[in-house]
């Protein structure tokens, strides 16, 4: 197949086009750089090609605050971005099937986080303004469908962690600060603070199981909505603690700062749906997938000391 995928610079879109690839299929990768999709004519180039699948990755994101900060940055860019990818898509790639990225953080953290209730209730404020395009983005993709007959797909994640993070990321997701963190301090001994009080609990996706169910998805089922997780959640302490233990650090070293951002209590999306669609998915155990990642992240990353560690 001809495949296209938007947001193929980034630790999803990376490990995706990897995984393409090697079953041979013929990739764009596109990132912000090739095609700035808050142009309506950023995808002109490719309006005589034929594509038989369009992964639509590409948001204006970041972990942390970033929310609270740009919210209307983030509804007036992603809303751009979305519309433009969509409006392509119905015009010059009707044929093809669009696969796009919801969020966790669309979902009323109040009510059970299964897909149905996707579009729900209210999402929390901090996060407001992001899951709310989210929301849109899926509310677009029914609407073509409905229309004009156009096939999609879109699955929700739980945080996406894993080796091959970009080392950039000046914001990463808390995982990966967590990691960073520790591991900066074993070196140096610079106080490693988390913020919250530790026991909001969070749900962890291996990078690339989370691919290998969302290729899977995308060639068996059409015009759903998916939640694609592990169906188990952690709290910050436990994460913490066996990071350290990877790490051979002393955990009484970490610091909880209980006056900072913790954004929701819980994400725990509820995955019955997958393990029908899938039920021979399996994901890698969460102490393994901590272990190869922090040893990636010993080999690749001299980090340094973050200017926070958040819980998103």
């Amino acid at each position: 197949m001809k495949i296209l995928v938007t947001g193929g610079t980034g630790f999803l879109g990376r490990a995706l086009c990897r995984r393409l690839a090697t079953a041979g299929h013929d990739v764009v990768s596109l990132g912000s750089r090739a095609a700035d999709l808050r142009s309506e004519n950023a995808l002109d180039p490719f309006r005589r090609e034929t594509f038989d699948q369009v992964y639509h990755l590409a948001a204006w994101t970041q972990a942390g605050e970033f929310c609270l900060h740009h919210q209307g940055e983030q509804w007036l860019i992603n809303q751009q971005i979305n519309t433009n990818v969509l409006a392509w898509w119905q015009a010059y790639q009707p044929h093809a099937k669009l696969i796009c990225i919801g969020s966790s953080c669309a979902y009323d953290p109040s009510l059970p986080l299964v897909e149905s209730n996707y579009m729900a209730g209210t999402p929390i404020d901090s996060l407001f303004s992001y899951a709310m395009t989210k929301r849109m983005l899926y509310a677009g993709i029914r609407a073509l469908n409905q229309q004009f007959g156009l096939r999609y797909l879109c699955v929700v994640p739980s945080t996406l962690y894993g080796p091959d993070y970009p080392l950039d990321d000046r914001q990463p997701h808390f995982i990966v600060d967590i990691i960073r963190k520790i591991l900066q301090s074993s070196i140096d001994g610079t106080s490693v603070v988390l913020w919250g009080d530790g026991t909001q609990r969070r749900e962890l996706v291996y990078l690339d199981d989370f691919v290998t169910g969302l290729v899977a998805l995308a060639d068996r089922v059409d015009n759903e909505l998916v939640n694609a997780g592990a169906g188990e959640d952690h709290s910050i302490r436990e994460l913490a603690r066996m990071v350290c233990s990877h790490a051979a650090y002393d955990s009484s070293r970490v610091q909880f700062d209980e006056t900072r951002y913790v954004g929701a209590r819980a994400k725990l999306l509820d995955v019955s749906r997958l393990r029908t669609l899938l039920p021979d998915l399996r994901f890698t155990p969460l102490d393994t997938g901590l272990a190869t990642t922090i040893n990636w992240f010993r080999a690749h990353d001299r980090p340094p000391a973050s200017v926070s560690t958040h819980v998103s």
